[in-house]
């Protein structure tokens, strides 16, 4: 069975997204210009592109975070679900005692950290732990954690609660073989279960690998198809080696 047929195959849960003449300037600069494509309901769709060509201020256009100018419109299959949201780093004091347990509490639950987990949260938060392979580790602390163990626990915390769209920014980027075959496992989970992921990714043989579609974004959108066509040499050196000059922009 293809990646196309499954997709059809199995229920969808997430929304589709259509970015439409999404263009976004910060001050005199623009960062995205006119950027125009589609993520299919229940699909694994890839952002690549050089750094500071703008996926990270796309993605924050979905989260509300940037304003923006264009129309951003999420089409649930049902009511409006939950959306999840994995960052590339956690920034934080490394010499603070917070546990793995501190951690998931203060961002998966109402209650506050140092109270524990709360009844209603523990089961999903354990869960969440043990299939990042974190379980056993959830009385260290976040600073004496490896990079790629930081990463298992951020990958951990967009598990809860149960998200039918999941927003990941370059979730790879510090994990180790374990934590990238944990990772690998989760995409085949959420395909399975129709949720839609929209994830930035500087990693191409695993977007060529894992992704359903491809779009490359440098400020605007260069070629958005399937991962056999779009991660081509002749497109991938257009992609990180020109520079868009954006009508309006300043000049030196």
């Amino acid at each position: 069975m293809t990646a196309a047929e499954a997709l059809v195959a199995t229920p969808i849960s997430g929304p589709a997204i259509d970015f439409a003449d999404i263009s976004l300037d910060l001050g005199r600069t623009r960062i995205l210009d006119r950027v125009e494509f589609q993520v299919r309901a229940g699909s694994v769709h890839a952002l690549v592109g050089p750094n500071g060509g703008g996926k990270s201020s796309l993605i924050k256009t979905l989260l509300g975070q940037m304003p923006h100018q264009g129309e951003l419109r999420l089409s649930w299959p049902d009511a409006p679900g939950t959306i999840g949201y994995v960052p590339q780093a956690l920034e934080f004091d490394r010499g603070l005692p917070l546990t793995v347990d501190d951690f998931m509490a203060a961002m998966c639950q109402h209650r506050p950290a140092f109270l524990g987990l709360s009844r209603r949260h523990a089961p999903a938060i354990e869960q969440a732990l043990a299939r990042v392979g974190m379980l056993d580790k959830r009385k260290r602390r976040m600073g004496a954690l490896s990079g790629g163990e930081r990463q298992r626990v951020l990958l951990a915390q967009g598990l809860v609660p149960e998200a039918q769209l999941l927003v990941l920014d370059e979730p790879m980027s510090a994990l180790d073989e374990p934590g990238v075959r944990v990772f690998e496992r989760l995409l085949a989970d959420w395909r399975q279960a129709g949720v839609t992921v929209l994830w930035i990714e500087h990693d191409l043989e695993a977007v060529g690998r894992l992704a359903d579609q491809v779009t490359g974004l440098n400020r605007r959108v260069l070629f958005d198809d399937a991962p056999t066509r779009a991660l081509t040499p002749e497109r991938l050196l257009q992609l990180f080696s020109s520079h868009p000059r954006i009508t309006g922009e300043a000049t030196a």
